[in-house]
């Protein structure tokens, strides 16, 4: 089952206290960016987040799941998307512990 549009749209929404939150299609779902760090992806109209010291303290007690059929590395399932006080606090945690994203490479001419 594919994100629904709404769903996506909500999610965003409910982000966007945190500052600079974008997405990413991808194979049908999405990757969630906050300040150009990958945090996690919407995925079957879930909202998972990266494992990192700081999501695992903030959701002790949240299911890790699988993003996608095949995936290898479980996230946290973040249920709780209606407190934005809280997502924005997520977020602010997890960003310092997730790696810089990879720069990307110059483009050759042919």
């Amino acid at each position: 089952m594919a994100t629904s549009k709404s769903f996506l749209e909500f999610v965003t929404e409910q982000l966007s206290d945190a500052g600079e939150v974008t997405t990413r299609p991808m194979m049908g779902e999405y990757l969630v960016y906050f300040r150009g760090k990958l945090i996690g992806d919407i995925c079957d109209d879930r909202l998972l987040v990266k494992i990192t010291k700081s999501s695992e303290a903030m959701l002790p007690d949240a299911p890790r799941e699988l993003p996608y059929d095949g995936a290898k590395t479980p996230m946290i399932l973040v249920d709780d998307l209606d407190d934005r006080a809280f997502l924005q606090a997520l977020l602010e945690a997890m960003y310092d512990e997730l790696p810089a994203p990879k720069p990307k490479k110059p483009k050759t001419k042919a």
